[in-house]
């Protein structure tokens, strides 16, 4: 009898194991395989949100099919203390442990709102947008100035969760970044001296509510220290410049020229030529910036008179290049002067396009300055007959 009951609690102790075994192989091809969402959501965990509570939401939402699964591999692996918060765009078929990962590893949220706070060259604007979750493409909600903050864009703004940006946009000067920082209420610190012109990377920076401005200043120029000593050691052979200080003092004439990407090269090469001739680059935005010293647009014509003073930044009367940067270039104007387009190109002018006209001789250039002029004439007669 004994030998019966001992029998048959083997038998179903085995029964119980391999049951257990199918259930665990079964969970864990749950947990590892192809999860059962069909179309991209975007998932947001809450600053001090619990595991438990993120499971019910991805499993009411379709992207998990088991709550209790997906907590007992964050347990299992360890990662059921490292949920981190933000917003986690989750790709149709993603896994658990894919899930699992996205929102524990930290880092930039993937989805959800976004401001972008722009530094332009002639004025600073606020863009809101959000990704769609389905496409994965931003999606513009508002466009503001940071000086009027519409009253339905006011709530978004104060959301904790609210992922933040700074864009800086080629051609700014480093005066024009530092006041633009100074005024971003969602930032903090004070900033003292202006860094030198040119040594701040004109891109996008993520940032965090409360960042100190001084450290989102030492990262703009360390990208930018980068982004020059990478494109310097690749400069092409017998260039008129020999420093990267140079390099960028060129790069930001070549910036300030044109917003015509693909005219940087052909206006370096002009510049260049002129360097290698000795003959003065004669370009206005240098002689701007001796005027305004960076601090904003001029406003208006060059008179004469700023034309024939002699100073520093005038290459109507100066030879050579000016003594600093007169904006901070992107990496592309950097590129463009160290590796120029090899043309005979002495001149350039306006087309009217909004790109220019290029010409190897006085006598070209002339022709192309009286078509730019007809230009002028013509549009100034269609304004005064409006």
């Amino acid at each position: 009898m004994w030998r019966n009951i001992a029998s048959n609690a083997v038998t179903l102790l085995i029964v119980a194991l391999i049951v257990g075994a199918g259930l665990l192989g079964w969970a864990q091809r749950q947990f590892s395989g192809p999860g059962p969402l069909t179309q991209a959501i975007c998932l947001k965990v809450e600053r001090g949100g619990s595991l438990g509570a993120v499971s019910r939401t991805l499993e009411q939402r379709g992207a998990v099919s088991s709550a209790v699964i997906f907590r007992l591999g964050a347990r299992y692996s360890n990662r059921d203390g490292l949920l981190k918060y933000g917003s986690f765009l989750i790709t149709p078929e993603s896994s658990m442990v894919g899930i699992l990962d996205q929102i524990t590893a930290g880092g930039s949220s993937t989805c959800g709102a976004e401001m972008n706070y722009r530094i332009g060259v002639l004025a600073r604007e606020i863009v809101l947008r959000e990704v769609e979750p389905v496409s994965g493409l931003y999606v513009e909600l508002a466009r503001f100035s940071p000086e009027s903050v519409p009253e339905t864009a006011r709530v978004m703004l104060e959301d904790p969760d609210l992922r933040l940006q700074v864009t800086v946009a080629e051609g700014a000067t480093s005066w024009q970044v530092v006041e633009a920082l100074r005024a971003a209420d969602f930032l903090s610190g004070e900033i003292g001296q202006v860094p030198s012109e040119g040594t701040l990377a004109p891109v996008g920076y993520e940032v965090v509510r409360g960042a100190d401005r001084t450290r989102l200043l030492a990262e703009m120029a360390a990208r930018q220290t980068r982004t020059l000593e990478d494109l310097w050691a690749d400069r092409a052979e017998g260039l008129p410049i020999s420093t990267p200080q140079e390099a960028l003092i060129l790069a930001s004439i070549i910036e300030k020229e044109t917003a015509v990407a693909e005219e940087r090269g052909r206006v370096a090469s002009v510049f260049v030529n002129r360097l290698e001739k000795g003959m003065p680059l004669q370009t206005d935005p240098t002689v701007i910036y001796g005027v305004t010293g960076g601090k904003g647009a001029l406003g208006r014509g060059l008179r004469r008179s700023e034309l024939d003073r002699e100073t520093p930044y005038n290459t109507y009367k100066i030879a050579g290049l000016p003594p600093t940067p007169i904006a901070n270039p992107g990496r592309a104007s950097i590129l463009a002067a160290l590796n120029p387009d090899r043309t005979e190109d002495l001149y350039f002018v306006a087309d009217g396009t909004g790109g220019h006209a290029f010409a190897a001789s006085y006598d070209a250039h002339l022709k192309n300055v009286a078509k730019w002029r007809a230009i002028e004439a013509e549009a100034a007669k269609s304004k005064q007959a409006q």
